[in-house]
């Protein structure tokens, strides 16, 4: 497996204004934690994935830095940036290194219209010549702005964070679920985007952290995008506001077990080298 989603947090070196409140990311979680963590799932390598903190320039430098040594979990980063300021272009020059991957701007905490000005739109679609992929982080009320977002730029690469953030809990009532395959549609219909399946069982009750409650969600991602446009993500530490990193993994395995020996290897790890040109 690679995961294309580990996050690290280092509060000795690094602010973390959101987890504030949470118990369970509270502390480091660094490199030889996620080592620990994901020791026997099969985790053969991985991506760093920005954590929203107050120092994303340094951020971006320490972590495509530790990309580069030997034995490191991961070996391509996607950090933070802000497609909303003018100076954009010239950040993506100041963190420039042959280990950067993608960006991302996390957008399901900020206004609907953020991602709907021009300015943004122009500097997202300029990741394309970069050679940059966007990771959207949205909630699946927003869905269809990013589907505006992406469909605006069909030269960039988006890669939908977490499912669309399905509210599972919630989901007891169908007409919630249908909602979200609803919303999730027209932007699998865009070429230019494929979907992680990640990050859920943060929002699913206890009782639907297994297999059986989320085979719909993974079965309606093979209906949409199809094996070849999905990637897998553990999401540690967020995971752990689930049942962590070793059940997340076994739900996977357990889900994609009745797919071919191929279309696993899509969904496991080729979709990942190919999608984030792992080197």
């Amino acid at each position: 497996m690679i995961d294309t989603h580990i996050h690290l947090l280092e509060p000795a070196r690094f602010s973390y204004p959101w987890t504030a409140g949470l118990p369970a990311l509270a502390g480091r979680f660094d490199h030889s934690d996620f080592v620990a963590a994901s020791e026997g799932l099969g985790i053969e390598g991985g991506i760093f994935m920005e954590v929203d903190c107050g120092e994303m320039e340094l951020e971006a430098r320490h972590f495509c830095e530790m990309a580069e040594t030997p034995g490191c979990a991961f070996s391509a980063v996607v950090a933070a940036a802000r497609p909303e300021h003018i100076g954009f272009g010239e950040y993506l020059d100041a963190i420039a290194h042959p280990r950067l991957a993608g960006i991302r701007r996390v957008l399901h905490t900020q206004p609907d219209d953020l991602s709907r000005s021009t300015l943004f739109r122009r500097n997202v679609a300029s990741l394309g010549t970069r050679g940059l992929s966007f990771d959207l982080c949205v909630t699946e009320n927003q869905l269809p702005i990013a589907q505006e977002l992406a469909s605006s730029c069909p030269e960039s690469t988006f890669i939908l964070d977490h499912c669309g953030c399905p509210g599972i809990a919630s989901h007891t009532d169908s007409a919630l679920f249908d909602i979200w395959k609803k919303n999730l549609l027209p932007i699998a219909d865009l070429p230019n985007v494929v979907v992680k399946f990640s990050g859920i069982t943060a929002y699913a009750s206890p009782d639907q952290r297994n297999a059986t409650a989320l085979s719909p969600y993974f079965g309606t991602l093979l209906d949409l995008f199809g094996p070849g446009r999905i990637l897998w993500g553990g999401d540690w530490p967020v995971v752990n506001l689930g049942d962590g990193l070793p059940a997340w993994a076994g739900i996977t395995r357990e889900l994609v077990s009745k797919l071919s020996p191929a279309e696993q290897s899509q969904i496991l790890t080729s979709n990942a080298r190919r999608i984030y040109r792992i080197p």
